[in-house]
């Protein structure tokens, strides 16, 4: 763990900052991508379909619309058969005829999807249309098996499976992108600094006032009218290079996994900490004792408890004033802390008032 946390230190202090592609920083305004969802079948499965009503009501119409009527007082039930729930994402820009992928749900208590078909679905949007039709074999990775006594074995999760380009596009999302004389581009990570050198750099290239900070997160640049000179506009703005502010001072810790991460401009103020294990260890034990030989005793047993106090080193340590991420590091190195006790040791200096940093929980 010294190792570790030694050699990340090491890489974090070694990074500056440098120039960025503008498109690696910001997207733009109105240029998303649209969530799909949609119900279905899955048919062809080897026994591990759901025995829901809402699937038996589902194919008993999808029959009718075949032409395949069924008395009322039938009950279609089959194992082979799952009902689905399909969703996907609808890249920006998609066009009717283009495919894109869809992941596939039971919603029932079908065990598996593995070998089944989807039959034909429509994919709605969040205002109600039909935006593409999924249908095609299902990819799934996990699989499960079940004995007669009960016992069971899975792998991964084989209630879900993928269709890879199993929709097709049948209406395309109205975009923004050629409206008005100016396009927004929104910072993926929000910074006064940031935006205004993105502006400066804009306007270094194609002039003054083309670009206007409008806050922290969003930059106004003026773009040509018309379509084919706009996308040409942007696939020079986007290959733009602007150095992006460094950010706030930061300690990020994970206190599921005991991961802990210390931004480069953490700093400590002058403190003396102090910190120790306390170990307490209990042992019994159990003693026969054994009567005279000649004697009319009877054998007892007696219990013994054994306790062992380790109250640990409890080194002391103390920082300078103006102790940035080395130090702080080779600090606790030096005591030995495990993650834990490093975790306690930051939380103990933002109490403090010491640690001039966010200090972030996950």
């Amino acid at each position: 763990m010294k190792k570790l946390l030694i050699s990340i230190t090491c890489l974090l202090l070694s990074l500056s900052v440098e120039a960025s592609r503008l498109k690696d920083m910001v997207s733009i305004s109105g240029v998303r991508s649209n969530q799909l969802v949609g119900y279905g079948l899955v048919v062809g499965l080897d026994g591990t379909g759901d025995k829901t009503s809402f699937t038996s009501q589902t194919f008993r119409n999808m029959l009718n619309n075949f032409g395949v009527a069924i008395p009322p007082t039938t009950n279609p039930q089959s194992k082979n058969i799952a009902a689905v729930a399909i969703h996907a994402e609808l890249p920006a820009f998609a066009k009717p005829g283009q495919a894109i992928d869809i992941t596939v749900s039971a919603i029932g208590d079908a065990k598996s999807l593995r070998g089944g078909s989807l039959l034909m679905s429509p994919l709605k949007g969040a205002d109600g249309q039909v935006y593409a039709i999924a249908q095609g074999n299902l990819v799934v990775s996990g699989f499960g098996v079940q004995g007669a006594d009960g016992s069971r074995l899975s792998l991964n999760v084989p209630s879900v499976g993928r269709i890879p380009n199993g929709a097709t596009v049948e209406r395309a999302v109205p975009s923004g992108f050629t409206q008005g004389d100016s396009l927004v581009l929104n910072l993926h990570r929000p910074d006064f600094t940031t935006s205004r050198r993105v502006a400066e750099q804009i306007n270094t290239l194609l002039g003054s006032q083309m670009a206007a900070s409008m806050d922290a997160a969003s930059i106004r640049v003026m773009a040509p009218r018309d379509p084919s000179q706009r996308v040409t506009f942007l696939s020079v703005l986007e290959n733009l290079n602007v150095e992006p502010a460094r950010d706030a001072a930061k300690v990020v810790i994970n206190s599921r996994t005991g991961t802990i991460i210390i931004g480069q401009d953490v700093q400590v103020s002058p403190v003396a900490i102090t910190h120790g294990g306390l170990t307490v260890a209990i042992t019994e034990e159990i003693n026969v004792d054994q009567p005279n030989p000649l004697g009319e005793g009877r054998t007892v047993i007696s219990p013994r408890t054994g306790i062992e106090i380790d109250e640990g080193s409890g080194r002391m340590f103390e920082f300078s004033p103006g102790a940035n991420l080395q130090d702080i590091v080779e600090a606790v190195n030096q005591v030995g802390a495990a993650p834990g006790d490093l975790m306690a040791i930051l939380e103990a200096l933002k109490q403090a008032g010491a640690l001039k940093a966010e200090l972030v929980v996950i």
